[in-house]
C-alpha cells in the first residue's frame, strides 16, 4: 500500500516538473507554478528539472520495492 502511495507521489513530481520545465522553455516569462520564486529563468527552470529527477527516483524505487514484495 505505502510503495503504491510513493509511487504515485512520484509520479505527480515528475509530471508537474516535466511540464513546468516545458512550458519555461517554450516561454521564458511564464514561469507558472514558481512564479513566485525570485531568481528568474535560471533558479525556476533547475527547481523543475530537479522535480523531475527528485520524481522519477521516488517513483522507480518505490516501483521495484513493490515488485520485491509481491504486490
Amino acid at each position: 500500500m505505502k510503495y503504491g502511495f510513493y509511487q504515485a507521489i512520484g509520479m505527480a513530481l515528475l509530471v508537474i516538473g516535466a511540464q513546468g520545465a516545458i512550458r519555461q522553455l517554450a516561454d521564458h516569462d511564464n514561469a507558472g507554478l514558481l512564479g513566485w520564486l525570485p531568481g528568474g529563468f535560471a533558479v525556476s527552470i533547475t527547481v523543475y528539472v530537479l522535480a523531475v529527477v527528485i520524481g522519477a527516483v521516488i517513483a522507480g524505487r518505490s516501483h521495484n520495492a513493490r515488485k520485491a514484495t509481491g504486490n
